[in-house]
């Protein structure tokens, strides 16, 4: 039996088109004669030439928020509270059991940017690739957003999950969910239109809202879902761990068994 590995992550790039303008990171990078100075300062006496080929170190300094890059959500993102009324997991309390767990992709780039999924949509397509949820299953959404990831119309791109679709899954004890979209809500530009239409403050943020009432994670940002099958794979989201945090980056892998 072979192991196949395939990195469903993107990567922290000095890039507007991966998050709405002024969010972006700032990524320095600094290379082997830049740092020179700095190095020398901590052997008094050291020269460059006394270095192998004059080299100091490569080093990057990054500015960037905890929901930039491929990342896991905390409940705390989403809402105080959990679990009707239970204070939220931040990110370095959520269960790393969650984290590594048989997965399962949903195919919705058929679905229209900004349209919100549905349970029947759900249930739909678990029909069609033959699948029964399972407890801590991670379910994977592979939107149209993923074929658009570094694009300007990124972040306005893909379908959301809604607030029935979410608790579809999270009523099965799935705990980890994730989409190659910008958000796991419908792309807030069509969620502002609607609640402008509606003045209905339940339709925004309804997937995340449903944190609320079980508490749950996604990935967000993911890529190259359309790699994957549709079932038969494991994968391995834990984050990276910042105290009290509403998230954390993590290098999204999945692992295939032939």
């Amino acid at each position: 039996m072979a192991r196949r590995l395939i990195d469903i992550s993107a990567p922290l790039q000095n890039t507007v088109y991966a998050d709405p303008p002024g969010n972006h990171p700032i990524i320095e990078y600094i290379d082997h004669q830049q740092s020179l100075v700095g190095m020398l300062r901590f052997f008094p006496g050291l020269k460059a030439e006394d270095l192998p080929d004059g080299q100091g170190w490569a080093v990057e300094r990054v500015q960037l928020s905890t929901h930039n890059g491929t990342h896991l959500d905390a409940p705390w993102h989403y809402h105080p509270t959990m679990n009707r009324g239970v204070r939220a997991a931040t990110i370095d309390e959520v269960p790393l059991e969650w984290c590594l767990q048989p997965a399962v992709k949903l195919d919705f780039r058929h679905l229209a940017d900004g349209y919100v999924a549905t349970a029947k949509d759900v249930e739909s397509e678990l029909a069609r690739i033959g699948h029964e949820l399972k407890p801590l299953n991670i379910v994977l959404v592979n939107t149209s957003a993923g074929a658009k990831f570094g694009q300007p119309d990124y972040v306005n791109s893909g379908c959301g999950m809604g607030y029935e679709a979410t608790m579809y899954l999270l009523e099965r004890g799935v705990r980890v969910t994730g989409t190659d979209g910008w958000s796991w809500d419908a792309p807030f530009v069509y969620t502002a239109k609607r609640y402008a239409e509606t003045r209905d403050a339940s339709l925004i943020w309804e997937g995340h809202k449903a944190g609320r009432l079980i508490g749950y994670s996604h990935i967000e940002k993911l890529n190259g879902l359309e790699r994957l099958p549709s079932t038969g794979f494991m994968v391995s989201c834990f984050p990276v761990k910042i105290e009290r945090a509403s998230a954390g980056w993590c290098r999204a892998v999945a692992i295939i068994d032939d």
